[in-house]
């Protein structure tokens, strides 16, 4: 199994410097979170929809990146807190629903009509995906819950992109419905967890 503290230490002593840097050019964490977003939304719409997944993933990972960066200023500036969180996770909604609507337009062009279902339930179901857990808590709940939740949805849809890009044939058509499938039993599991906290006599809410 991965050491996770040594992982961490590593990850640190690469994205330190660099977020350091950032910091004395004049950047802010939002600015990194917003131009991260940015670039992934460009990124995906420009290349994706081409079929140009090779280029379009690598130039994700390097925008993605910026997910570790702003993280990293905000606890250098002593500026960690809501704001910084809830502006993060409102621009991850965006990329991702940039990423998943860019492989829907190529899909559209390109595939038969199962696959272009595939790729609009991977983007509906990443939406609701969030929405579930936002508004659990919102609510004094935990949604945290699922088989598939952002990291395993972004990991395996690009992943496969990359492949696909590379020549592999049907790779991506069938993660996307791998992953259409992982939605729906995530939002599923988060309305059964849930439902049995807002039925259960002994939590809040």
């Amino acid at each position: 199994m991965l050491n996770q503290t040594g992982a961490r230490a590593a990850a640190s002593r690469i994205i330190d410097p660099v977020a350091g840097g950032l910091i004395k050019i004049g950047l802010t964490p939002d600015a990194v979170t917003l131009i991260g977003t940015i670039g992934v939304s460009a990124t995906a719409l420009w290349f994706f929809p081409r079929g140009q997944f090779v280029v379009g993933v690598l130039v994700i990972m390097l925008f993605i990146f910026s997910d570790m960066l702003d993280g990293a200023m905000a606890r250098k500036m002593g500026r960690s807190g809501s704001w910084g969180a809830f502006l993060d996770s409102t621009l991850d909604r965006i990329a991702d629903g940039f990423v998943f609507g860019a492989l829907l337009i190529w899909a559209a062009r390109t595939q038969s009509d199962p696959t272009v279902a595939a790729a609009l339930i991977c983007l509906v179901g990443g939406m609701v995906i969030s929405y579930a857990r936002a508004r659990a808590e919102g609510l004094g709940m935990t949604g945290n819950v699922g088989i598939a939740e952002r990291t395993e949805r972004l990991v395996l849809i690009l992943l496969a992109a990359f492949v696909y890009g590379l020549g592999v044939p049907y790779v991506l058509p069938a993660a996307m419905w791998i992953l259409a499938v992982l939605s729906i039993v995530t939002v599923l599991q988060r309305m059964i967890h849930v439902y049995r906290q807002a039925n259960d006599p002994g939590t809040d809410g």
